[in-house]
């Protein structure tokens, strides 16, 4: 009885051990890029050459980073 009582004990705290080490993960942060430009078409030519030159260079935009996009409204 009493290997009985132990063994279940050291289970349990095996069980514990292991909830606790197996958390969940936490989602991965993704880079955020801010572009500023004067114009306020978001057609900027600009824009659209930096995210090709991302694109080329391996990045996915919504995977590896996040693209913002805010205009000045013509104010220097």
């Amino acid at each position: 009885m009493k290997k009985a009582a132990v063994s279940s004990i050291l289970v349990a705290v095996v069980l514990l051990a292991v909830g606790v080490t197996a958390e969940a993960q936490q989602p991965k942060k993704v880079p955020r890029i801010g572009f500023l430009s004067v114009t306020s078409s978001g057609q900027d030519p600009r824009l659209e050459a930096f995210r090709q030159g991302l694109r080329e260079m391996g990045y996915v935009e919504g995977k590896n980073f996040t693209l913002e996009y805010r205009s000045a409204e013509g104010k220097f």
